[in-house]
């Protein structure tokens, strides 16, 4: 990334900063939707590669690759009758073809179990006859999946995995020791949900006849209590979550036989202190491939299993001396012969080509920048397409490049952050670009990059943009005084003038290997900023050591010590802002949610001579109260490291408060406990500290609900006006 003076950067958008005409309020924002970008949603290429198909409010609709435009509808959720009721059909949330096409698998009703999970109303709809039948009337599922001949489906509920014969519509239990806070099967724990992002914890084999599946046993694993406000008395809601150093799952792979309906269990080795993260069908259909990796993460193994006999080998390994990440993509190729998987064992993350003995063919990318991405491969022409930060950490490039590492094609036209998605076979592809200033636009290419048609250009939005003199977020540099370069971004209050000063107010998140100063679209907040800036403050956000998209040395330099250069690098981030001519140093402010709670909460206590006020929502003030695979992933431990986890605890540093601090925690938080905040809360008392605290009784991490945003966000506006 080229270093630009962060003043001159700003100046560049000066003719924008003054064609700002309207006001943006909180309920542009979180009420009227004003600012909320239009998309394509769920896109499914067909088999032929020549069509694909949406989901909308009213249907699926089919729509040509060649051309972009409409074909047909294939099912009409307005028309269509549930079999042999009249009733019409309720809205759908998504829904999967089966392998010929014929079946469509509907899901609708969701009820959230967890951030990531929940259990759903599952129909088949037959496209011939276009009708449509429940799955099953005992009640809701999760994670319904065809089987690949689409003659079947397996699903979970009540913690037991069943199959339907869809001919039949008969029902086999598959397991039947599911209990709630006992067993799991089919399906992931909360950990393993959290923090490894699976769910799907079962899976057909090639052929149809077999299942592979997780079984969890969390019979030792301790409980955290939730009371649920709302009742008369009010209901303990108690859930298996491990905390740091505590007991885990024991964890299971089980083969379940259709033919014989007999299960298997593979002896994959101890069960307690290591973990299963993935596991997928090779494409022998007998063959199982398992990831396994160690209790510290920092070593990783790929596992094949015969389905048949139980017999296992190793395939792949992996050491770090701080941790593995579990590849983004491992798949194994039609030939049978060699698979693709990405790792950071060359420094930054790249894409290797291994064969089915476990050697190395070659390294396919390389370079000092990170892979982000798989967004397909080209089995035929050999050839991968994948976004990356190759151009500079804040853009997300989209490039094509052969199994050879060569003839790479970069399909971006200009810098920002693209994705896409391939077609069957990889003849077309939907490409979704943004900046930091510009809202998504969706547009569809052939497979060598060029333009067929512009899809969605979300032109009305950027309309409205301008009209409130948004577009304003400009890129820098800084140097902190250890000679580290970090990224940030910096927005200007409209009538900027260089001769004034500011107060500053920085957001941050800072977690291992996320990134915040991205040049891609930033929805809610981007407009909260703006309308902060609006209000006369200076907006910034900066990427301290330990996040991502600069390879790995500077993701992990903050291994085993969390906490320390990140607060660190946000008071660096404070003074050097201070040290501008147009930023008055003693109204500096910093809001941070979760990972940016807890970073947020720490500098204000280790930097209140630089910060006058903080805010905090949902902080881990102690990560011994965090999940053991998040906190030791990154600081082993705690019988291993106390230190890692004591000496940046804010808890720890309650008595160092001298500025304004506000404390929001939602009671229903199943991922950061409001245990966190009522610590703190004791700390700062202990301390004879006067603070701010707002409770959303029965909000999870993510404190959302009908009015919940817009009143949360008028809590913390009120709040910076009055303390910054």
């Amino acid at each position: 990334m080229k270093k630009i003076p962060l003043l001159l950067s700003l100046l560049v958008m000066a003719s924008t900063l003054m064609a700002q005409t309207k006001q943006i309020t909180l309920e542009d924002i979180w009420a009227s939707n004003k600012f909320s970008p239009q998309g394509i949603q769920s896109i499914e290429s067909m088999n032929d590669g020549e069509h694909y198909c949406i989901l909308t409010r009213t249907g699926i609709e089919k729509y040509a690759y060649k051309t972009g435009e409409k074909v047909e509808t294939v099912c009409s959720f307005g028309g269509p009758q549930e079999a042999k009721k009249s009733k019409p059909l309720p809205p759908m949330e998504s829904y999967v073809f089966s392998a010929d096409e014929q079946l469509i698998l509907l899901s609708s009703g969701f009820e959230p179990l967890y951030r990531h999970s929940g259990v759903s109303d599952y129909y088949i709809y037959n496209v011939a006859e276009k009708s449509i039948q429940k799955i099953s009337q005992e009640g809701k599922q999760r994670l319904t999946t065809f089987s690949p001949d689409g003659t079947m489906v397996a699903f979970v509920r009540d913690n037991n995995l069943f199959i339907i014969n869809l001919s039949t519509m008969q029902e086999t239990q598959v397991t039947r020791d599911g209990k709630f806070n006992h067993v799991i099967n089919g399906t992931t724990d909360w950990v393993y949900e959290e923090e490894f992002a699976i769910t799907q914890g079962f899976f057909w084999s090639p052929d149809s006849k077999k299942l592979a599946f997780y079984r969890f046993d969390e019979s030792n694993v301790k409980e955290y209590n939730m009371q649920m406000w709302g009742e008369r008395y009010p209901e303990d809601y108690r859930f298996k979550y491990p905390k740091a150093g505590e007991d885990n799952s024991v964890v299971d792979v089980m083969i379940y036989d259709l033919a014989s309906q007999k299960t298997m269990k593979l002896d994959i080795g101890s069960q307690n202190d290591q973990y299963i993260p993935r596991m997928q069908w090779t494409r022998d259909a007998n063959t199982l491939a398992v990831m396994r990796m160690n209790r510290l993460q920092n070593f990783m193994e790929l596992l094949l299993a015969d389905a048949t006999t139980g017999n296992i080998r190793t395939l792949y390994t992996e050491r770090d001396e701080a941790y593995v990440e579990v590849p983004e993509t491992w798949v194994f190729l039609k030939d049978g012969k060699h698979f693709l998987i990405n790792s950071e064992s060359s420094g930054y993350n790249h894409i290797y080509l291994y064969d089915m003995n476990g050697t190395m063919v070659r390294q396919i990318t390389t370079g000092n920048y990170d892979v982000a991405t798989i967004c397909g491969i080209d089995e035929s022409k050999q050839q991968i397409y994948y976004t990356s930060h190759e151009s500079s950490p804040i853009n997300t490039d989209l490039y094509m490049i052969n199994f050879k590492g060569k003839k790479k094609v970069n399909l971006g036209d200009k810098p920002g952050t693209y994705t896409a998605s391939m077609s069957n076979g990889c003849k077309y592809f939907i490409r979704m670009w943004s900046d930091a200033n510009s809202a998504p636009v969706f547009t569809l290419h052939d497979s060598k990059g060029q333009l067929v048609k512009t899809l969605q250009d979300n032109a009305k939005l950027q309309q409205t943009m301008q009209e409130y003199g948004t577009c304003r977020k400009t890129f820098g540099t800084f140097t902190t005084s250890n000679g580290t370069e970090l990224n940030c971004y910096t927005i200007l209050p409209p009538d900027f003038d260089s001769t004034k000063r500011y107060p500053l107010f920085f957001y941050v998140y800072g977690g291992p290997g996320n990134q915040q100063v991205t040049n891609g679209f930033g929805y809610r907040d981007y407009f909260w900023f703006h309308m902060l800036a609006q209000k006369g403050y200076v907006v910034a956000c900066f990427d301290g050591r330990g996040t991502g998209g600069r390879g790995a040395a500077f993701k992990k330099m903050t291994y085993k010590n969390l906490g320390k250069m990140e607060c660190e690098d946000a008071i660096e981030a404070a003074r050097y802002f201070g040290q501008q001519s147009w930023i008055d140093e003693s109204r500096i402010g910093i809001f941070g949610w979760s990972f940016g709670g807890y970073l947020s909460t720490l500098s204000i206590l280790k930097g209140n001579d630089v910060f006058k006020s903080a805010i905090a929502v949902a902080p881990v003030t102690t990560w011994r109260y965090y999940d053991n695979i998040y906190s030791e992933r990154f600081l082993q431990r705690p019988q291993d490291n106390a230190a890692g986890y004591d000496d940046n605890s804010p808890i720890n540093y309650a008595d160092r408060l001298q500025g304004n601090y506000l404390l929001i925690h939602g009671t229903g938080d199943d991922n950061v406990h409001f245990q966190n905040a009522a610590d703190m809360i004791t700390a700062l008392e202990k301390a004879n500290k006067q603070f701010e605290m707002r409770i959303y009784p029965n909000k999870n991490h993510s404190i959302y609900g009908g009015n919940t945003r817009l009143n949360l966000y008028q809590l913390m506006t009120d709040f910076l006006l009055r303390k910054l």
